[in-house]
């Protein structure tokens, strides 16, 4: 298997750039009507508001960004592949299916949460066994990073019910999920290169 072009920092650390400045701007646009740690992520890219275009913006970057780091992660298990692209589609689908101004929306929330499942399970999927794995790339830190994002998940749904403070969670919990791809990559980066290129999956 052959090493992970360079242009995979680029993708992967992109990824909670574009995530975290595009609610951030999006938020400054909404003004104080808009409170980060009541309101979710996506109220700020519902159609006929003033963040619509810089949110959307972001949740396409942020597909893109996954798409093309899963494509370039090539130590990875081709399962846990898989399962970042399957969520970078989730993101570019939560653009197209945006929640409404006002009430619910099965459809956004069901891509929201196929989203949050697929990012949780990528770490634990992408995993490999061996001496010549990336620590990133290894069970256990790849299990203790799925625990993680899936308890963080699960807390944001407790929240969500009990009207707590889910947009402050959610926050929380999509910045790691975004993040963990480019510690993935760092991780293969800081492998030694002799074993990075004889590495065979």
């Amino acid at each position: 298997m052959r090493s992970v072009p360079k242009w995979v920092l680029l993708s992967s650390g992109g990824a909670p750039v574009v995530l975290i400045m595009g609610w951030a701007v999006a938020a400054s646009l909404q003004g104080p009507s808009y409170d980060p740690a009541a309101q979710t992520i996506s109220v700020l890219a519902a159609p006929g508001g003033s963040s619509y275009w810089v949110m959307t913006v972001a949740f396409i970057a942020l597909g893109i960004c996954h798409l093309l780091t899963a494509w370039g992660l090539r130590p990875a298990a081709p399962a846990g592949r898989a399962a970042l692209a399957a969520g970078g589609v989730s993101a570019l689908a939560v653009a197209l299916f945006p929640a409404p101004s006002s009430g619910g929306s099965l459809t956004h929330g069901s891509v929201a949460v196929g989203g949050f499942v697929v990012l949780a399970a990528w770490p634990v999927l992408a995993a490999r066994r061996g001496d010549a794995v990336p620590w990133a790339l290894r069970p256990l830190p790849a299990l203790g990073a799925t625990a993680v994002m899936a308890l963080g998940a699960a807390w944001f749904l407790a929240e969500l019910h009990q009207e707590g403070a889910p947009g402050a969670v959610e926050r929380a919990v999509t910045t790691i999920q975004s993040v963990w791809p480019f510690a993935v990559v760092l991780s293969c980066f800081s492998f030694p290169r002799p074993a990075r290129d004889e590495y065979r999956g």
